[in-house]
């Protein structure tokens, strides 16, 4: 039986995961409802993708009993009023990321999820690259001996996107970039927390950060070097430095195809859907996808992959960065 599917926004990033959807099997997955803050938004969403229903309201498409699991693709300021909405209704939810905008919010919506006993998983899609599968697989096998060091980064020149600049759709570089090479460490590091953040950049005029670079301290002699900025392209690369050996995780480090290691290079290509996509390999949205399915199969609550307890460490490590540089949203409050 399909996976039923509500989309949540009719954004860009929510065309690209309907989009990304199509390169799945018939059948597995099937979009039944979307919903936007103007009905004539999700009318037109509907009639692009074929989906069965339109909402101009998040409350209908809640109270749709046909919709089994919901994207949400909103802006990160309304992940966690829409995201409890929906799960209040029963919905189980795939939340883009940031899960929510700090670590007060992340636990309350986690909470929540396990009140109503449905699944919550937060679309840090990275993590079910098989890229991302064989990078564990080699840290785990022992070819790098011991990790000593992450050095990882994320840069585009992304200042003209409205959203990314101003405070309260709760922009800057931590939040939509720095995210990734956070996780990114959380995962080599095998979900430890650190025991030092120590964070500096630079704040717009708005107060979000344009520019971070952090240091994370953790047990074990490790280490991990992160830069982030919505300024400029950095190379976007992932290295995971141990005691016997290096692999890099090659650009584009939040959605690779590649990685190379002295045991010679990986390479996991995606397909070519023929849709055009707004974001680069988007295609790739379709490896969380299937595991969300997998885990609703399953009768589980939480990815194994992407747990709630990386969501919750993550969403500390970032909040501690951006405080340390002088960023405060109102959701801080």
């Amino acid at each position: 039986m399909a996976t039923r599917w509500g989309i949540v926004s009719a954004g860009l990033i929510s065309n690209d995961f309907v989009g990304a959807l199509k390169a799945l099997p018939e059948g597995e997955h099937r979009v039944v409802a979307v919903a936007a803050r103007s009905l004539e938004s999700a009318k037109k969403f509907a009639s692009k993708y074929g989906v069965e229903k339109a909402y101009g309201s998040y409350d209908e498409l809640a109270r749709d009993p046909n919709v089994e699991v919901v994207y949400i693709g909103t802006i990160q300021t309304q992940h966690l009023p829409v995201a409890s909405l929906m799960i209040q209704a029963g919905k189980h939810v795939l939340c883009e990321k940031p899960l929510c905008m700090n670590v007060k919010e992340v636990k309350q919506l986690i909470q929540l999820a396990k009140e109503k006993k449905v699944f919550l998983m937060e679309a840090v899609w990275s993590r079910f690259f098989p890229v991302y599968q064989e990078l564990t697989r080699r840290i785990q096998s022992g070819e790098i001996g011991d990790v000593v060091q992450v050095i990882c980064s994320f840069g585009k020149s992304i200042e003209d996107v409205t959203r990314m600049v101003r405070r309260e759709t709760g922009g800057g570089a931590t939040l939509d970039l720095g995210l990734y090479t956070v996780q990114f460490t959380t995962l080599v590091m095998g979900g430890d927390k650190p025991q030092k953040v120590l964070a500096c950049g630079h704040l717009n005029d708005n107060g979000v950060d344009e520019t971070i670079s952090t240091s994370l301290v953790y047990s074990g002699r490790r280490v991990a070097s992160l830069s982030s900025t919505i300024r400029g392209d950095l190379p976007s690369e992932g290295f995971v430095i141990g005691t016997k050996g290096t692999i890099k995780v090659n650009y584009p480090m939040w959605a690779p195809e590649s990685l190379e290691s002295s045991s010679g290079k990986y390479e996991s290509l995606l397909p070519k859907t023929g849709h055009i996509f707004n974001f680069e390999n988007s295609q790739g949205l379709m490896y969380e996808a299937v595991e969300v399915r997998r885990c609703l199969n399953e009768g589980l609550l939480e990815s194994p992959v992407m747990t709630h307890k990386e969501s919750l460490t993550n969403a500390e490590v970032m909040e501690k960065m951006r405080t340390q540089v002088g960023v405060k949203f109102d959701q801080d409050d």
